[in-house]
C-alpha cells in the first residue's frame, strides 16, 4: 500500500472512531461543538500531513510505519496501548459530560481560548515536524536513516517539543469541546507524556550520540524555565 493511501486510510478509520467514541457517547449527531473540534483535528492534521508529504517524504513514509516495531522497547509499547485506551475512554467521558448528561456548564468563551489553544498547537506541531525528519511515532534510534541529534528551532528551546504541543492541545481540545471532567482528566494525559518524556530521554542519552551534550546545553524538557 503506497504511503497516500496509508495516511487516507488512517484519517477515515481515525475519523470514524472519533465520531463513534465522542457522539455515541453524547447520544446524538446535533453538537457543534463536537464537530467544530473535529473540523480543528482534522482541518489542522491535514495541513501538516501536507507540509511533511511535500517537505519530507521520507518522515511521513517513517510516521505511517506500525505503532508496534521490534526495535522499538517493550515499555513504549505498553505505554502506546494504554494511552490509546486512556484517550478514548476521555472521548467518552466528554461526550456523556458535556451533552448527553450535561455535568459540566462551560462559558462559551471558553470553547474560543480552546480554538486558539488547538490552532497554536499545530503550528508548534508543524514547526517540530519539518524541523526533525526523525520524529518517529515509537520511540528508537534510527540508525538506518542516519539518526542524530536535533538542535534547531523548537528543539533549541526545549528538548521535546512535539510532547509541548501536545500538552497544549489536549486541555484545550476539553475547553472546545466544553467539558470540565475532560478538562480535569486530560491530567492523566499529560502525566502519561511526561512518564514518556523521561522514559525516552533515558534511551536517547544512552543510545544516541550527542544527546547528553545536547540535553546540558537546552536544560528544559517541555515547558521553558519550568521543567
Amino acid at each position: 500500500m503506497s504511503v497516500t493511501a496509508k495516511v487516507a486510510l488512517a484519517a477515515i478509520v481515525e475519523a470514524a472512531l472519533f465520531i463513534a467514541l465522542l457522539f455515541g457517547a453524547a447520544g446524538t449527531l446535533e453538537w457543534g461543538a463536537g464537530w467544530a473540534w473535529m473540523a480543528l483535528m482534522f482541518g489542522g492534521g491535514g495541513v501538516v500531513t501536507v507540509l511533511i508529504a511535500r517537505r519530507d517524504p521520507a518522515l511521513l513514509a517513517e510516521r505511517m510505519r506500525s505503532p508496534m516495531q521490534p526495535d522499538q522497547p517493550l515499555w513504549d509499547k505498553v505505554f502506546l496501548v494504554a494511552m490509546g485506551v486512556l484517550w478514548c475512554a476521555w472521548l467518552i467521558l466528554i461526550g456523556l459530560d458535556a451533552v448527553r448528561f450535561r455535568w459540566s456548564v462551560m462559558p462559551l468563551w471558553l470553547a474560543s481560548v480552546g480554538s486558539a489553544l488547538v490552532a497554536v498547537s499545530f503550528w508548534l506541531v508543524a514547526r517540530v515536524f519539518l524541523e526533525n525528519t526523525f520524529l518517529a511515532p515509537v520511540v528508537k534510534i534510527q540508525t538506518e536513516r542516519g539518526h542524530r541529534v536535533i538542535s534547531s528551532g523548537p528543539y533549541a528551546v526545549v528538548r521535546h517539543p512535539l510532547y509541548a504541543a501536545a500538552g497544549i492541545m489536549i486541555p484545550a481540545s476539553a475547553l472546545v469541546l466544553g467539558s470540565w471532567w475532560g478538562l480535569a482528566v486530560s491530567a492523566l494525559l499529560l502525566a502519561g507524556l511526561v512518564w514518556r518524556t523521561v522514559m525516552e530521554e533515558r534511551e536517547l542519552v544512552a543510545h544516541l550520540e550527542g544527546y547528553a551534550q545536547y540535553a546540558q546545553r537546552v536544560r528544559y524538557r517541555l515547558v521553558p524555565f519550568v521543567w
